[in-house]
């Protein structure tokens, strides 16, 4: 708390933005140093060089929202892209939302998202320090977004709230503004019966893990899972209107300012298992979890490399969102010396690994290779039936 106080004084304020970017700790030994030879106290000097270096990690998830943003170590890691939260922003729009509870809000970036969009929000949080940070993040919005100190369970909107959804992104870590842990899914907070529970009267978005436990899924609800720039980020469990009519699963695709999605009322059924073709295609993580590999493989006209492997092959070329596809150059036995032969005819000497289904550290499989040369390649290390091969690729 004595840190958050240094922090909302002009003079740190100002101070953090005189700083500007500091992306390495070169740059933030030069920058304790300054402020050290301006007199400024040890206190004083790590709250501002801190939230400095926080702000310009931030840059990534909040773009130049940034520059005006306040921020704990754990908080910016637990919190939602500006991209994502748009898109979460617009849901509650169309729905015909008008005022949004973000309870568990954390630093406030997803109600960031809410209040742009021109919804009215209430955001809480259960810690004293984050609340406050997210006070200051969303104070720009005045009276449409308040910030409230307290637990979820206090402040969640009484059904039948006209124009009125709840947000929910439960702690899913151990308290704390730096390091933190996960806990299992029976500890969170608020508890998932209560949001659950909740969620079957009043419409809400729950953010989860995406390797949340699929059997733990409400049947009914949406279960969407969201991919950034190829990471896949979250889970978010949609009731009452914000769920779609006839969607149960959901794979949201994201790249840059880009969106694309696909979308089932069930688990699709995986295609048929085919020999290996001229490509082989890696769904996307978030149509993996999904579990709608067999409406990709559909679309694309390719089949299964192995019923129990999340890759696609087919004798064509594929141009889609939701995978990434490579060009088989050749098969060879998963053996680093006879693989480091083939690399070095073809000059090969950027290798881009990737693996499924095999016992296999990357980084120490790519030590053995010797690589040398200026071409690149990818290499698939992956079981098909009960043989283990080495795919040389070309990534398209």
């Amino acid at each position: 708390m004595s840190e958050l106080r240094t922090l909302l004084t002009p003079e740190a304020l100002r101070a953090i933005d005189e700083l500007g970017e500091i992306g390495s700790t070169d740059a933030a030994a030069r920058a304790v140093m300054r402020l050290r030879s301006e007199g400024h106290s040890p206190e004083f000097v790590s709250a501002v060089v801190g939230q400095a270096r926080l702000r310009t990690k931030a840059a990534a998830k909040f773009g130049e929202f940034a520059d005006r943003m306040l921020f704990t170590r754990a908080g910016l890691e637990q919190a939602t892209r500006l991209a994502v939260a748009a898109r979460h922003a617009g849901r509650m729009r169309a729905a015909g939302v008008a005022h949004v509870s973000d309870l568990g809000c954390g630093i406030g970036g997803d109600a960031l998202a809410f209040a742009g969009a021109g919804l009215r929000v209430t955001a809480v949080d259960a810690d004293e320090v984050t609340a406050a940070l997210a006070a200051y993040n969303l104070a720009p919005f005045g009276s449409d977004a308040e910030v409230r100190h307290g637990f979820a369970e206090d402040h969640a909107p009484s059904e039948g709230t006209e124009s009125a959804a709840v947000w929910l992104d439960p702690a899913r870590r151990t308290a704390g503004h730096s390091e933190t842990r996960r806990v299992a899914a029976d500890d969170y907070s608020p508890s998932l019966d209560w949001a659950f529970a909740l969620a079957a009267h009043i419409p809400t978005g729950i953010k989860l893990g995406p390797a949340h436990d699929r059997d733990a899924i409400p049947a009914d609800v949406e279960a969407q899972w969201v991919s950034a720039d190829g990471d896949v980020v979250e889970l978010v469990l949609w009731s009452g209107v914000l769920a779609r009519e006839g969607v149960r699963r959901a794979a949201l695709v994201i790249r840059g300012d880009r969106a694309h999605e696909l979308t089932a009322p069930a688990d699709t059924e995986d295609a048929e298992v085919r020999e290996l073709g001229a490509y082989v295609h890696e769904p996307d993580g978030a149509v993996i979890r999904a579990r709608l590999i067999g409406d990709l493989a559909r679309s694309i006209d390719a089949g299964m490399l192995d019923p129990h492997i999340a890759y696609l092959t087919s004798d064509a070329p594929a141009d889609s969102p939701f995978a990434a596809s490579f060009r088989v150059r050749e098969v060879l036995p998963m053996n680093p010396k006879a693989i480091g032969a083939a690399l070095k005819t073809a000059g090969i000497g950027r290798l881009e690994i990737k693996k499924r289904g095999v016992d296999v550290d990357p980084a120490a499989f790519r030590k053995k290779l010797n690589l040398r040369g200026a071409a690149e390649a990818t290499l698939i290390l992956v079981r098909i039936g009960d043989r283990r091969h080495a795919i040389l690729a070309d990534r398209v």
